[in-house]
């Protein structure tokens, strides 16, 4: 992974992200999005970019008790953000 100025992380759990548990999320400051890293055992084995562009620079990253991710960006426009899975 290229450097990207990682600011907090966490694993996801819970039943709301299904196809994301266990993966770790990091948030980027340099690059302004959310990377979902997918593992196996302690090695990654895939990564995906998230949000790049759309929500500033991640400051943190949060599983909250509801089973939902949320984000907190800084900034002027600094917010705390709730990711909810698509619905089909």
């Amino acid at each position: 992974m290229p450097l990207i100025a990682p600011s907090g992380l966490a694993f996801v759990s819970g039943s709301k992200f299904p196809q994301w548990t266990g993966d770790l999320l990091v948030g980027a400051l340099r690059d302004q999005m959310l990377v979902r890293l997918e593992l196996d055992g302690e090695k990654i084995v895939r990564e995906e970019r998230l949000l790049q562009g759309l929500v500033g620079r991640t400051r943190d990253v949060r599983m909250g008790p509801d089973g939902l991710v949320y984000l907190l960006t800084d900034g002027a426009e600094g917010a705390l953000l709730r990711l909810e899975p698509v619905k089909p």
